[in-house]
């Protein structure tokens, strides 16, 4: 027995003895009153192929009729029931051709673990699952401190959040001019006079988490400077650190995050696994670019945002910038600089088209992912390379 759907999306039960024709291509037709996009896989688990987009013509169509009887083999095609009706269904089925027309594909409403390792499988079978990257033991551990100290420092910024809301709420605030949580600013905090005995001491409670957290974010950051120095990666790190904007703990919680970033075969590949991408939505002769997908590792992405920041400023070589340069090699320094001329540039440009700061510091996030691929990329090879002639000496 085998379903089939009648016009009125009902499933009608209909009975064939004979055993399904095969076929050796199966096409798929995106259909507009202008245009139809055409796909086509072949029978076996290769991926589908895109033979572009032909005019909604007859003309066009029989050309892509005769490209497929070229093949030589049997050809099933399909496309969506929609507004341009069973006009291509008929053309079709008179030049000789297999063809269906098809409900469009709905969300599946129905879930259960049954279903899903069902799913899983047909999924699987056909080559539509994408591969996770595993990480190895010692770069869980490097993500896990990472991870461990952005957790605190967003504890961090709570606490202090709430002590300056509470001091607020009373009536006392410290100069805008001035910076924060140094020892004069603990030490004015302290000495704040409330009405009543009890309030002081939520006050001092407040000062006493904002001191623990910063003990601990000091502690977090001798281990992963301890860190840096055993971790295999060390090197790569070293040489990210070139570029502005990048410091021990971004560079070590990028890698950590993304691991080999060389099994990307392309920066853009990158760019779209981290989600600075746009998203485009199209249709026939419509279409539309929103803003960045957000797609993948959320930790990385802030990392990258965080340090096109930087560049908003004119380019330049500072002592702190090539002091933390220093065990870089002398390609990662060619591409940090290169990377702050074009970027720096880049943005100045973009804020005077009169685009928002905002969109301009993702799009430059954007771009600076083309120069991480390209350091991690050329110190990976150059490492392997160093070890592998130490091995044969």
């Amino acid at each position: 027995m085998k379903q089939q759907v009648s016009e009125a999306g009902q499933n009608v039960e209909t009975d064939h003895s004979t055993q399904p024709k095969l076929y050796a291509g199966y096409v798929g037709l995106d259909v507009h009153k202008d245009t139809i996009a055409v796909a086509i896989a072949y029978a076996g688990r290769e991926a589908p192929e895109s033979w572009g987009t032909i005019p909604n013509t007859k003309k066009a169509i029989a050309k892509l009729v005769d490209r497929l009887y070229a093949e030589k083999k049997a050809i099933l095609l399909c496309y969506e029931a929609g507004p341009c009706g069973y006009t291509l269904y008929q053309n079709l089925t008179a030049m000789g051709m297999d063809c269906q027309v098809v409900a469009p594909p709905r969300n599946e409403k129905i879930k259960t673990d049954r279903r899903d390792a069902l799913r899983l499988a047909r999924l699987l079978r056909a080559g539509e699952l994408v591969e996770v990257w595993v990480p190895n033991q010692e770069q869980e551990a490097v993500r896990d401190l990472c991870r461990c100290r952005a957790d605190f420092k967003a504890q961090q910024q709570k606490l202090r959040q709430q002590l300056n809301a509470f001091v607020l709420r009373h009536g006392h605030h410290w100069p805008t001019n001035r910076k924060r949580w140094t020892q004069k600013h603990l030490e004015w905090l302290e000495s704040l006079e409330f009405p009543y005995e009890y309030q002081a001491g939520v006050r001092d409670e407040y000062i006493a988490a904002v001191r623990m957290s910063s003990t601990r974010m000091v502690d977090l950051d001798q281990k992963l400077d301890q860190t840096l120095q055993d971790w295999s990666w060390a090197p790569l790190a070293n040489s990210l650190m070139a570029l502005r904007g990048f410091d021990r703990l971004s560079a070590v919680t990028l890698l950590s995050e993304l691991g080999d970033i060389s099994r990307f075969g392309s920066p853009n590949q990158l760019m779209g696994y981290l989600g600075l991408v746009p998203c485009v939505y199209s249709s026939g002769a419509h279409r539309r670019t929103g803003g960045v997908t957000q797609a993948g590792n959320r930790h990385a992405r802030q990392v990258l945002v965080e340090s096109a920041w930087c560049y908003r400023f004119p380019a330049r070589q500072t002592a702190y910038m090539n002091r933390k340069a220093e065990d870089a090699s002398a390609y990662a320094q060619a591409v940090a600089w290169k990377a702050q001329k074009r970027l720096c540039g880049r943005y100045r440009k973009l804020i005077k088209e009169g685009k928002n700061q905002k969109v301009v510091c993702v799009a430059i996030a954007r771009e600076l992912v083309g120069f991480v691929w390209d350091i991690v990329c050329h110190e990976k090879h150059r490492v392997a390379r160093v070890g592998q002639s130490s091995t044969v000496s």
